[in-house]
């Protein structure tokens, strides 16, 4: 890799910059960063990581091997059309525009692209995110590399299919904020029973992260771990019961299918107002 650019400059352009330049992945004054018209924000990104950026496309592009499209979903379209000179199929062009389909940005840029389309989430902020990535055909073996060693700066990546990345929105992308809800959930139930709100909070952030780590670490599943701490007449049995007869589990299932069926609408509606009159 010798030089990203990348087309936005909000929270998640940020989450990658900073994970690149924590592990290494390229030189940062090989790392440039451009948005629509807001310099302030360049200017604090600059300042913060040490990094370029620049208005001028030129400069930009020039020896640039990986394109991160990083802006708002909607914006795409007047995005990609003012930079579509200065793609090439050489080039890796990376997005992280949820719902925006790679034949969509092959339309909207009138050429063939070597794509790598993800849907990290919000946790990327922090070096933990769960991403997914789809490649097309066009990507190759050094490309999907690449794509590897990108995504790995902030959290977990896997590769899937095109077509899943709907139910990947629906189960990773959106589920920082289905654990936020149950934490809220814990936070409030803390004062309902007498607890101090901070110490709670230190509890349940604990009691989170070790459960977490319990399921990755343990090769028994989920539902052995959950059976293993519910003992019979006992405390916790006591609450799983109250789960199970206000159906809590297949909320969490209705939830997430809900939110996989919003994303393959949302990503079809988009795709259909950023392309039409563009030729195919």
């Amino acid at each position: 890799m010798r030089k990203i650019a990348i087309i936005g400059a909000g929270s998640m352009a940020e989450a990658f910059i900073s994970g690149i330049l924590e592990n290494g992945l390229i030189d940062r004054q090989n790392v440039w960063v451009t948005n629509n018209s807001n310099e302030k924000r360049l200017e604090c990104l600059k300042e913060r990581y040490g990094i370029r950026n620049t208005y001028d496309l030129n400069t930009l592009f020039e020896g640039t091997d990986i394109v991160m499209l990083a802006m708002k979903p909607k914006d795409a379209d007047l995005a990609i059309d003012t930079i579509r000179e200065h793609l090439s199929e050489q080039m890796l062009v990376v997005s992280v525009l949820a719902g925006v389909s790679m034949n969509t940005i092959e339309t909207l840029a009138r050429k063939s692209l070597s794509i790598a389309r993800a849907m990290p989430n919000t946790s990327a902020a922090v070096g933990k995110s769960a991403t997914a990535i789809a490649v097309n055909g066009r990507v190759s073996d050094d490309q999907l590399e690449t794509t590897k060693k990108l995504f790995r700066t902030v959290g977990l990546a896997r590769f899937v299919e095109e077509e899943q990345l709907d139910a990947v929105t629906g189960l990773s992308g959106s589920g920082p904020a289905y654990i936020y809800y149950l934490i809220e959930a814990m936070e409030n139930s803390a004062v309902e029973i007498g607890l101090e709100k901070e110490m709670a909070k230190e509890l349940i952030v604990q009691t989170l992260i070790g459960a977490a780590e319990m399921v990755r670490n343990s090769s028994k599943s989920s539902e052995q771990l959950r059976r293993d701490v519910t003992s019979p007449g006992g405390t916790t049995e006591a609450g799983i019961r109250i789960l199970e007869e206000n159906g809590v589990q297949q909320a969490f299932i209705s939830c997430i299918q809900a939110a996989t069926a919003q994303s393959k609408k949302m990503g079809n509606t988009l795709c259909s107002q950023l392309t039409v009159g563009k030729p195919s």
